[in-house]
């Protein structure tokens, strides 16, 4: 993400910006909220246009319009958030029109409050953007996951399958081979490779004999599961972190396995808004855990935003979770809050 102008007078102003990649978007989904006015380049058939500026039928032009939002919605698997709402500034004012923002197109996100978390957000995809990017291989014999991590969780991008006996070398040749292709394919800093048994070993021993230039960005790590879960091993068993990066998803999963081993054990630890709020009222919270969906959803309602400012007033930390990714969907699955205690309250 990149911060290409900022005008705010208190909480109140102008942030414009460009997002660079898919986890800038994604993002951007959390920061960009039903009543904002946004601004963006697009295509519009200028319906209410003068004879002068009139394209012909069927033709749109470009215009910069701004949008009083009502609806966003990200598109992982077109690489776009889209934009919805009201057309106030611009051409066709009063009618309805959806931005598509893409990488590399610039917005201006004007906001009546911006929210502490949202300004941090922004800091956070321009701190990311200077980050190394990983991907992640879940290797067995014949079978192969490939992902990318993102800023929400790991994106899968290939799986490969094929079939072989014992003492087919050709075929395992083959095997490892496509899975080069697929890697080959990403822009990788580094790559982990991971899994059960002894073949990811083999495959990486295959790419210090024929791809030392791939070879050696690779860290090679031990799992108990094999294909997507084995994602999240990865995750949890600090990989990433080894690398040398400051990747939100390691610290998620490490919170999330402490919350679900208190819960486990009636320990220090709660969950559900009900019983999180009454352990607030205590100042009973260490670290409070909430997801971004449930933080969208809820916000205005139960006024989300002061819970999570008293909670660092008194020395807490506040750990928002991405849905995209099992940390966060095992909190949503238990109301999409939780925290650890300081201490036992009844």
């Amino acid at each position: 993400m990149r911060v290409i102008g900022k005008r705010l007078k208190g909480d109140e102003g102008e942030i414009s910006l460009i997002p660079e990649n898919l986890d800038d978007l994604w993002h951007l989904k959390y920061i960009v909220e039903p009543g904002d006015l946004v601004f963006s380049h697009t295509k519009r058939s200028l319906e209410g246009a003068t004879d002068k500026i009139r394209p012909e039928k069927g033709e749109k032009k470009v215009v910069r319009l701004g949008i009083r939002v009502e609806k966003v919605e990200f598109h992982r698997f077109s690489n776009r958030l889209r934009i919805h709402g009201k057309i106030e500034t611009g051409v066709d004012e009063g009618s309805y029109h959806t931005l598509n923002i893409e990488p590399g197109k610039d917005l201006a996100i004007i906001k009546e409050r911006w929210r502490p978390e949202q300004i941090k957000r922004i800091e956070d995809a321009v701190k990311a953007s200077k980050r190394a990017r990983i991907t992640i291989v879940v290797l067995e014999e014949g079978e192969a996951e490939i992902g990318v991590l993102r800023e929400y969780g790991v994106e899968p991008f290939s799986s490969i399958r094929t079939g072989y006996g014992k003492g087919m070398g050709s075929q395992r040749h083959d095997f490892f081979r496509e899975v080069y292709e697929h890697l080959n394919q990403l822009e990788s800093d580094y790559i982990i490779l991971a899994g059960p048994g002894f073949a990811k070993d083999d495959f990486y021993r295959f790419l210090r004999e024929k791809y030392p230039e791939i070879a050696g960005r690779v860290l090679v790590e031990t799992t108990s599961a094999g294909g997507r879960r084995g994602f999240v091993e990865v995750i949890k068993r600090g990989a990433v972190g080894r690398i040398g990066e400051e990747v939100r998803l390691s610290l998620e999963a490490e919170v999330v396995e402490k919350i679900l081993s208190e819960i486990s054990k009636d320990g220090m630890a709660v969950y559900g808004l009900e019983d999180v709020m009454k352990a607030h009222s205590y100042g009973a919270i260490d670290v409070l855990a909430i997801v971004d969906e449930f933080l969208r959803e809820q916000r205005e309602v139960h006024d989300i935003d002061g819970l999570m400012l008293e909670v660092e007033r008194n020395g807490g930390k506040v750990v928002v979770l991405s849905n995209e990714f099992e940390p966060g969907k095992q909190i949503m699955g238990l109301g999409g809050i939780a925290g650890l205690l300081r201490f036992r309250i009844s």
